[in-house]
């Protein structure tokens, strides 16, 4: 399997087809200020459109973006992805998995921290080869068309294809959120003579369809919790879980729209108190909603949540074997469940309840993300007989 270089290089006439929208935004009219209650505020909209229009440079994060060591695979259609190799990581890789609706970006900061541990006061011992791929309909991935049949369940096979064949290595460590907790648990699940262990920062969409006669109080107020959560404030799930196809065309011919879409998510999904800007810079909410524009991926980005709702690829009865880290976020979306609750589908080793931080962990928090990382894996570092890739080297 051929590995090839790889690097961002978005048209002009794309840019300046962006200016043109964004230039001729038809803001919504008849709505009074309503802050964040109903969606993403008018006023915050208008503040970021005018931004992106007048201040956001997307060449200067696009070469930033492309110091990272990008590649493309062809598995089953072309995967984008990047390979950075550790220090001393001796060929111990870790898999770093994304979900919806951020992109491969979610990790940028905690690559170097991963990577090269002796650089940023942890032990060089710790570092890994770190593989970041965007998932597939995501980004600079092909937009294959979703499997009609546990859509989850088939990227995950491509991703391991991807470690495997197409890397070289014969065992890897895989950590993910969001899109990216399932696809992980999958991995462990169907390929335990390849995956180490994993590490998560939430159990997954589907341990919520449990048979609440079977839960402790504890576990039982935590998903009613998560019910009264996903009534309030996960519209959006409802929506591509059902009719994405109906939402997609809108989403990919207006930026604006694409951006009100994206950033209501991390706005609700942030430890910023109501602030998205405590949290993520105006360049870095940008500059993943950018990679959905430029790729016009989010109509094959939200597809997998219908084809999931059709044919799920995990349900409770599934259970994951390896060694699981669990660090958890306060702020993230449901809360910290019990313990209990996470064993029932998850062989726990360890658990970390992080101090602050929320849903995108990684961008949010890349320290307390990185930190937690480093000490699940170093512990099974001694237990596990981790053998190296080929660097990528040969197969460019």
């Amino acid at each position: 399997m051929k590995l090839e270089p790889f690097q961002i290089r978005v048209p002009t006439a794309v840019l300046d087809d962006l200016h043109h929208r964004l230039r001729h935004t038809r803001f919504t009219s008849g709505l009074r200020d309503s802050g964040w209650d109903f969606g993403t505020s008018p006023l915050y909209l208008r503040e970021l459109v005018t931004y992106w229009l007048e201040s956001y440079d997307w060449r200067a994060r696009e070469a930033v973006l492309n110091q990272l060591p990008q590649f493309t695979a062809d598995i089953g259609g072309r995967i984008h992805f990047v390979h950075q190799h550790g220090e001393q990581s001796k060929g111990r890789a870790l898999l770093l998995l994304h979900g919806w609706p951020d992109s491969f970006f979610r990790y940028h900061k905690v690559i170097p921290l991963l990577a090269a541990p002796g650089h940023h006061d942890a032990d060089p011992g710790d570092a890994f080869d770190i593989v970041v791929p965007s998932l597939p309909g995501f980004g600079f991935t092909d937009q294959v068309p979703p499997a009609p049949h546990q859509p989850t369940r088939q990227s995950a096979e491509r991703l391991w294809r991807l470690m495997t064949e197409g890397l070289g290595y014969k065992r890897f460590a895989v950590a993910g959120g969001d899109g990216g907790s399932p696809l992980a648990q999958i991995m462990a699940i169907d390929h335990p003579e390849s995956v180490v262990g994993i590490h998560l920062t939430d159990l997954g969409w589907h341990v919520g369809n449990v048979d609440p006669s079977t839960l402790s109080k504890a576990e039982q107020q935590y998903l009613a919790a998560g019910k009264k959560n996903f009534m309030t404030d996960m519209g959006y799930a409802a929506v591509q879980s059902t009719k994405p196809q109906s939402l997609a065309p809108g989403l990919n011919d207006s930026p604006a729209g694409l951006a009100a879409w994206i950033i209501d998510r991390f706005h609700s999904w942030c430890d910023g108190e109501g602030d998205v800007e405590r949290s993520f810079t105006k360049d870095e909410l940008l500059t993943n909603i950018m990679i959905y524009w430029v790729t016009q991926t989010i109509g094959s980005s939200i597809a997998t949540y219908r084809g999931e709702t059709v044919s799920p690829s995990l349900t409770t009865a599934d259970h994951v074997k390896l060694p699981v880290g669990l660090a958890l976020f306060p702020k993230d979306a449901g809360g910290v469940p019990p313990r209990s609750f996470a064993e029932r589908t998850l062989n726990v080793q360890r658990w970390t309840e992080m101090p602050r931080g929320s849903h995108f962990a990684a961008l949010e928090e890349p320290v307390l993300f990185a930190n937690d990382v480093r000490a699940f894996f170093s512990g099974l570092v001694a237990e596990a007989r981790w053998e190296g890739g080929n660097d990528g080297k040969s197969a460019v």
